[in-house]
């Protein structure tokens, strides 16, 4: 179920929750009107080859994402006539703003109440790779955890050896790591966001785990990290053949390319912004040596770059920012893309308002709607693609962890609610109400928005749900009588080539606007 919502008896005051009309928004435009032409430009390209299933079933899904007519939940009042009808998610994983909002909801939610340790500090430390592997850990899983766990035990290890004093003394710190499929302008970038506990925990007298904040982190200490962390991830993909290093360039075999060829090709436009997920054209920032470290340079203040590898480690909350701790891990798993930030541009082109502006001063990026398209089908990651992992004492499998993560709370004997804090106990409790990592799409508007959508806005009273409409029947009988559609959007017809729509992104490329030959959207 997802969070679209409509209300059968229309007027509403203030502060109340409407559904959102994802068909009205940019996003929505572009992909039902580009989906068809980028469908039969890849087949055109690649003699019948086809996107994944996996891609077209996210491209497609989203298109009937919070529309009533592919079928609703029906809410009712108990004490009067209110009812809401709440339509159904496409639970996509790549781009959907609503579904991958509510994940990032769920898991900041899941993550504060049962696996972070109260009061303890957290940093994050943002891992990027050069853009010669970016298309290759893009769509290889085993290849990407096996990174994601070189450098999270890189980072685990310094800690340890920081914190610890005694080389015999056990100091373990936990993490939480999530990697995030692009940058801001929607371009392949898997790079990871790993949320440390700032400090380590060490054995106390009693035995028990007792956490020993880290008083200072410099700049020369990320270097540090960083420079490990790369000479074991590049030497762990020289064993495994993905890579061979030279003392002029860093080659990459071409695996997915025989896989895959329409998709390592798309992965290849979306890492360097070219066509057809281009073009776009960017300028580098100044940079500053470190002094005393061949290739290293300094970005900011605990930030730091060598040879195309970059960790940033400056973004802390601290153990009673309570607000701020819910704030970082919703900002690492954030989606990729808000509806907001994508508008209709000039001469055709959707334009991407950039959150942050760049080095250079650019505030949005400008794009063909097939261009941003490929991005967006670039940005799905394939099946049993893990985006969440947990590592030390965070770990499943760590002797400490009981020790350490919040107890659930005792179930309320009235209603259910938010679970409280509980200070950590290597005893269970009987009565506490047991884990669970769904939390209620109503439970989420209510913590996320103060939205209490189980509450009939009229008389107070309770929210029940009576039914799920799913009979395409039904489901029509029921919006003819609220002059709802009936029937999703039409999607535009695949357009002849040349593809692109933008007149001022054909003069550019030396392509005559009007003319009506082949033109192949992928070039090779």
């Amino acid at each position: 179920m997802g969070l679209p919502a409509s209300s059968i008896t229309g007027a509403r005051s203030a502060g109340t929750y409407q559904r959102h009309q994802p068909e009205k928004t940019t996003l929505y435009a572009v992909v039902r009107e580009n989906l068809a032409t980028l469908y039969t430009a890849v087949e055109a390209g690649f003699e019948g080859a086809a996107l994944p299933p996996f891609v077209r079933k996210e491209l497609d899904g989203y298109l009937d994402c919070g529309l009533l007519c592919r079928g609703f939940a029906r809410l009712k009042c108990d004490a009067c006539v209110e009812q809401h009808l709440v339509a159904f998610s496409c639970k996509g994983r790549g781009f959907c703003p609503s579904c991958m909002g509510r994940r990032m909801c769920q898991t900041a939610a899941n993550l504060i109440d049962h696996v972070l340790p109260p009061d303890v500090p957290l940093r994050q430390w943002v891992l990027t790779v050069p853009f010669v592997l970016r298309p290759r850990l893009g769509y290889d899983g085993k290849l990407l955890g096996a990174v994601t766990r070189i450098f999270v035990d890189s980072v685990l290890g310094w800690y340890r050896r920081r914190l610890r004093t005694t080389t015999r003394e056990r100091a373990e710190s936990g993490a939480v790591a999530v990697v995030q499929r692009t940058s801001s302008d929607l371009k392949l970038n898997p790079h990871l966001h790993v949320v440390f506990l700032d400090g380590a925990y060490v054995a106390g007298p009693d035995g028990q785990p007792v956490f020993r904040a880290l008083p200072r982190l410099s700049t020369t200490d990320v270097a540090d990290v960083l420079q490990v962390a790369r000479a074991r991830i590049l030497r762990h993909l020289e064993r495994r053949g993905v890579i061979s290093v030279d003392d002029e360039a860093l080659l990459v075999d071409d695996d997915l390319g025989q896989r895959d060829p329409a998709l390592a090709q798309l992965a290849a436009a979306a890492v360097s912004g070219l066509a057809p997920a281009g073009p776009e054209v960017r300028r580098r920032p100044v940079e500053l040596a470190f002094e005393g470290r061949s290739g290293v340079v300094i970005s900011a203040p605990l930030s730091v770059r060598e040879f195309g590898f970059s960790l940033h480690a400056a973004t802390r909350a601290g153990g009673e920012d309570e607000k701020g701790r819910e704030a970082l891990l919703k900002y690492v798993l954030r989606p990729p893309l808000a509806s907001e930030r994508l508008l209709p541009g000039p001469d055709g082109l959707v334009r991407i308002a950039l959150k942050k502006p760049f080095s250079d001063g650019t505030y949005a990026i400008d794009l063909d709607p097939l261009s941003l398209l490929c991005r967006l089908a670039a940005a799905v990651p394939p099946p049993r693609f893990h985006t969440v992992r947990y590592a030390g004492v965070l770990a499943g499998a760590s002797k400490w962890r009981t020790l350490i993560v919040p107890r659930p709370a005792p179930a309320p004997a009235d209603q259910p609610g938010a679970p409280e804090r509980c200070p950590p106990s290597n005893q269970p409790d009987p009565g506490a109400r047991p884990r669970s990592n769904y939390r209620p799409w109503a439970e989420l508007l209510r913590r996320t928005f103060g939205i209490d959508i189980d509450t009939c806005p009229r008389c107070g009273a309770r929210m029940r749900l009576i039914a799920l409409i799913t009979e395409p029947p039904e489901v029509a009988r029921f919006l003819r009588h609220l002059g709802e559609p009936t029937e999703p959007p039409s999607r535009a017809p695949a357009r002849d080539p040349p593809y692109w729509q933008s007149r001022v992104l054909r003069r550019k490329h030396g392509h005559d606007p009007d003319h009506s030959g082949q033109q192949e959207l992928f070039d090779g």
